[in-house]
């Protein structure tokens, strides 16, 4: 994949070489790969897709770091921490502007069909955040919208595209599998954002706080609260820079009312659905991974 990311001239040079730094544990490209193989045979195709899709998924992270201004990302500086504001905008369009080129020289209509919508949705996912008004009214349908756009989507493209490649009987149970997993990983990384350490994440507890964003632990503590009860919710989203001290206020108030506990068993359930979901696949190695990869996902909550 990183050829592909290869930036002439000098001036982008610093770029290209600090993004082909920020590949993660690559999760979604396996899971495309994993699919490919959920009848039993590797498809050398698949390949080439699971590059594409990373191409995508760096390209969500690096416009999402410039929007939220974010100056860390897995513990390392953001491109527009490092350059500027303007280069991390366009480091992302360039990203995905080169994984439409492969697509194209691959040439299937079918995957470029899949990739696209789920391209759009993470696009309207990131509009749909920006345009509320008043963080702390958002419901809990709310959320689950925007994490089925802003995450799940892609979840479920690399499992769908994946069955394309090497198990097409199997597309929408596998589409449905990248959905509910994708749903239950957001949830275990919103979970972590007031249960983990800054060395278990990369980034400080407390991080979608400190940002103001409003995550389901929140949205269900928020429900059960008294005017009292939510005063220390109410300052922490009036302070444009939320102390540490705020920060662990509000994470005791959503323990408290049971915010955190409610967040796991909907983490729990989105699991049990990918899990039913690919209870149809055929008894291989790579559905056995597909578990696996559920059980990886929950294992994140703390």
């Amino acid at each position: 994949m990183w050829r592909i990311v290869a930036i002439s001239g000098d001036a982008f040079a610093g770029v290209s070489r600090h993004l082909m730094l920020m590949k993660g544990k690559m999760f979604r490209p396996t899971l495309l790969l994993l699919a490919s193989e959920a009848e039993g045979s590797p498809e050398p195709r698949a390949t080439a897709y699971a590059a594409v899709l990373e191409l995508i998924h760096l390209a969500t992270l690096v416009h999402d770091d410039a929007v939220d201004h974010s100056v860390l990302r897995r513990g390392m500086p953001t491109i527009n921490a490092l350059f500027t504001h303007q280069v991390s905008v366009i480091a992302g369009d360039f990203l995905y502007s080169r994984a439409v080129q492969e697509l194209v020289r691959l040439g299937d209509m079918e995957p470029l069909r899949v990739l696209a919508k789920a391209s759009n949705e993470l696009t309207l996912g990131e509009m749909r955040q920006l345009a509320a008004l008043d963080a702390l009214a958002f419901s809990e349908d709310d959320y689950e919208f925007l994490i089925r756009a802003k995450t799940a989507a892609l979840f479920s493209a690399a499992c769908e595209v994946g069955a394309l490649c090497g198990a097409p009987a199997y597309r929408e149970p596998l589409r449905l599998y990248g959905e509910r997993l994708g749903m239950a990983f957001q949830v275990a990384d919103d979970l972590l954002d007031y249960t983990a350490s800054e060395e278990t994440t990369g980034k400080p507890t407390g991080l979608d706080l400190r940002e103001h964003k409003v995550t389901l632990p929140l949205i269900h503590a928020l429900k059960s609260l008294s005017i009292p009860e939510r005063a220390p919710i109410d300052e922490l989203f009036r302070t444009p820079e939320p102390t540490d001290n705020q920060i662990a206020r509000v994470v005791d108030v959503v323990r408290e009312a049971g915010g955190l506990e409610y967040a796991r068993r909907r983490g729990e359930e989105f699991a049990a659905q990918a899990e039913e979901a690919i209870s149809v696949l055929p008894v291989t190695a790579a559905r056995a991974a597909l578990y696996e990869a559920v059980a990886y996902v929950m294992a994140r909550r703390s």
